[in-house]
């Protein structure tokens, strides 16, 4: 199985578990790609498509929000997974699932339930979402999440004798 993880992060969280996740994927035998949403690359040929954010006022990171990661110490991207989503063509069929990180709370809202809107609306097969817990806007990640996203990534590529291309 080829799976290509494409991420967007501010403070390093959500590329922590990004790596956990491919972790587990590669446990199972999987070629893991992962890029940024700013970088050059096809979504085509992947057998699965994970698509990873912070969430950032209860949803995905704009332009104003990754400002304020600056402001806080970030190092956010330019642009997203926001703005990579707009520009997808259709994923009919495409096995996609989504994840983020959040600091929990009713409020905090959720980037992976917006990713999974976008994939849904593109004609993707959703194969679940995960929102992974950090302590604070600037994380640390709280215990036990990587291994809860290792976890993931393994019963993800579990799943793939499940989802001939």
């Amino acid at each position: 199985m080829k799976a290509l993880i494409v991420i967007e992060t501010c403070f390093g969280n959500t590329e922590q578990i990004a790596h956990a996740i491919a972790d587990g994927l590669r446990s199972d035998g999987a070629e893991v790609h992962t890029v940024q949403a700013d970088d050059p690359f096809s979504p085509q040929g992947f057998d699965l498509l994970l698509v990873g954010s912070p969430t950032h006022s209860m949803g995905l990171p704009k332009a104003a929000t990754r400002q304020q990661a600056r402001t806080k110490g970030g190092h956010p991207n330019s642009t997203g997974i926001a703005e990579w989503l707009d520009t997808l063509p259709t994923l009919a069929g495409q096995r996609v699932a989504g994840f983020s990180t959040v600091t929990g709370g009713i409020f905090s809202g959720s980037a992976s339930k917006v990713i999974e809107k976008h994939l849904r609306r593109l004609g993707a097969t959703i194969d679940g979402r995960k929102d992974f817990t950090v302590r604070g806007t600037t994380g640390p990640l709280a215990d036990g999440e990587l291994e809860r996203a290792r976890d993931w990534g393994v019963r993800l590529g579990g799943r793939s004798a499940e989802h001939p291309r």
